[in-house]
């Protein structure tokens, strides 16, 4: 409604045009990503129209465009698949994958509600480039077969290498689909290169249906998507079992972070060049609203995509009717033309799942990584390995696990320093940074850069009582606490034995620029009964000041 309240009529035709010009990209983007999930070509299309009619009406963002995306493909196959038995039914996959549209769509749309937007940044930009650069290497290895026109049953990076170097070994390799795959890759990178608005997968598919027809592909063995079932999908509740339910939740979790931190990325670059505010919980009751209508009505998990969104601004979309009007076109051809892409051959389409996890990876943010801070390259790769070795689902979990570890290996051991004055620099400086800062004899100023809480709190005193036993020992300890956030109370037990270790060896240990929610803190647990009020000041001048007067000491 709100839309609707301030459209312009003069966005009508930009925003027809770029439905039009999405809707090309949507269907063949929609049946490859339905087949990386395990799941028949035609719910990629079911998936599509329901996810961009439902963000139409719950997104807060203009233009952003959902849909089956590239990244979730494995994770919904690493979910679905262990659970199929043997040969697996296809109607039983589809079921599977619709109640993981709803598990992912019911977290998605209560964290939204709850105001969790804050969750998608569990995973950072380190991990997030490690993960994504080993779902990238998995849907690579993963599409090769089909690529060379055979099909294995490994499960596993490792066990999908090895599969796919003995079908080529083993001579499995259908000459013909290699050779439609590979140009159709070609033509692709090439096309987005060369010619960057010319819809290249369109190109690609139309050239492609156009070679299976004239040179009889299937003659030579390259399998074809067939005709797709015509009509529209019926309201349909999953049918599963309660066994079922512990792994689609796990799954569900996985796939909704995921989701999260895509959409929150997505939303914000997009935000900044059309100068709109990013409503982080707003888009996951949208994404989870997509999600739900997605698995009524046989569908699977959605996320936003970049590329498709890139897409339709640069066709000059205004609005969400733009989706809305990809969705009518999807429709028509699903009700009207549903055998359009019978002769489409099944290499074509691992060559748009391949050329799209191409865009997955970031070559250029790894090689960042290395040349900037070994450490987050390191989690890097180890997210990478996660995926590589653990699997999809398990690496999502070992890329969270990453992330938190590595705000907690920051606390646990934070940066501090002792500082001095700076002839010419107004303030006090490290002295590190300063081998040449002057101090005061008797005087220690130690700046400890993170809150005192129970994993840091003895990094703390070993810290002051390193200082402490210095020679000569220093009659006053001064603690910069700008940086000093917090105090718990473990910390505040670690203080008072500190500060009564410190006054047996006469000395006095005081507190600069603490912030008064901290120091209001430390009343309340009672610390002022041995640290009096003078003993906090309110800044490093005012410290050193007091010192130097009761002291006389010079600078040296």
């Amino acid at each position: 409604m709100r839309t609707l309240r301030t459209y312009r009529r003069e966005w009508l035709l930009k925003d027809v045009v770029a439905g039009i010009v999405l809707s090309t990209l949507l269907v063949p983007q929609g049946m490859a990503y339905a087949e990386l999930a395990g799941l028949p070509a035609i719910t990629g299309l079911y998936t599509s129209v329901l996810c961009l009619l439902a963000y139409a009406v719950f997104g807060p963002s203009r233009i952003l465009v959902l849909g089956p995306d590239s990244s979730l493909g494995p994770m919904i196959a690493a979910t679905v698949l262990p659970l199929l038995a043997a040969g697996g039914d296809p109607s039983r996959a589809v079921a599977l994958a619709s109640a993981l549209a709803l598990m992912v769509g019911a977290i998605t749309l209560l964290a939204g509600v709850a105001r969790l937007g804050f969750i998608a940044d569990l995973i950072s930009k380190p991990t997030m480039i490690g993960y994504m650069n080993g779902l990238a290497l998995t849907i690579l290895v993963g599409q090769s077969p089909k690529l060379f026109g055979f099909s294995t049953d490994a499960d596993g990076l490792v066990e999908e290498v090895d599969a796919f170097v003995r079908g080529v070994a083993g001579g499995e390799t259908v000459p013909a689909a290699l050779g439609v795959g590979a140009a159709c890759i070609v033509l692709v990178l090439l096309l987005q290169r060369l010619l960057p608005k010319v819809p290249a997968v369109l190109v690609m598919v139309v050239l492609a249906v156009g070679a299976s027809v004239v040179l009889d592909l299937e003659e030579h063995g390259v399998k074809t998507v067939g005709r797709l079932p015509e009509g529209l999908p019926p309201f349909t509740l999953p049918d599963i079992g309660l066994d079922d339910l512990g792994p689609l939740c796990a799954g569900a979790l996985g796939i909704a972070l995921v989701s999260l931190a895509d959409t929150i990325s997505n939303a914000s670059a997009f935000a900044a060049r059309t100068g709109q505010e990013v409503r982080g919980n707003d888009e996951m009751v949208a994404i989870g609203t997509a999600n739900l209508a997605a698995g009524l009505f046989q569908g699977f998990p959605v996320s936003t995509s970049g590329s498709r969104t890139a897409v339709a601004e640069r066709a000059g979309a205004r609005t969400q009717l733009t989706g809305v009007v990809g969705a009518a076109l999807i429709v028509v051809m699903l009700v009207l033309l549903p055998g359009l892409l019978k002769d489409l051959p099944q290499p074509a389409l691992a060559a748009v799942v391949i050329t799209a996890s191409l865009s997955l990876a970031d070559a250029a943010g790894t090689r960042r990584l290395w040349r900037q801070r070994k450490a987050e390259f390191s989690l890097c790769v180890a997210a990478l390995l996660g995926v590589a070795l653990l699997g999809v689902l398990p690496g999502i979990a070992v890329a969270v696990g990453l992330s938190i570890l590595n705000v907690f290996r920051r606390a646990w051991w934070p940066y501090s320093a002792v500082l001095g004055r700076v002839p010419g620099l107004a303030g006090f400086h490290d002295s590190r940074s300063y081998p040449d800062a002057q101090f005061l004899p008797g005087l220690v100023v130690l700046r400890f850069d993170a809150p005192l809480f129970f994993a840091n709190a003895k990094s703390f005193r070993d810290e002051v009582l390193r200082c402490a036993r210095a020679d000569p020992p220093p009659r006053r300890v001064v603690i910069a606490a700008e940086p000093v956030t917090d105090v718990d109370t473990t910390a505040a037990d670690v203080l008072e034995e500190l500060d009564a270790a410190l006054q047996d060896r006469g000395i006095v240990l005081a507190f600069a620029e603490l912030k008064d929610p901290v120091r209001r803190k430390i009343e309340r647990y009672g610390l002022t009964r041995t640290f009096a009020p003078e003993r906090f000041h309110p800044t490093l001048e005012a410290a050193v000041a007091a010192f130097r007067d009761e002291s006389g000491a010079e600078w040296v």
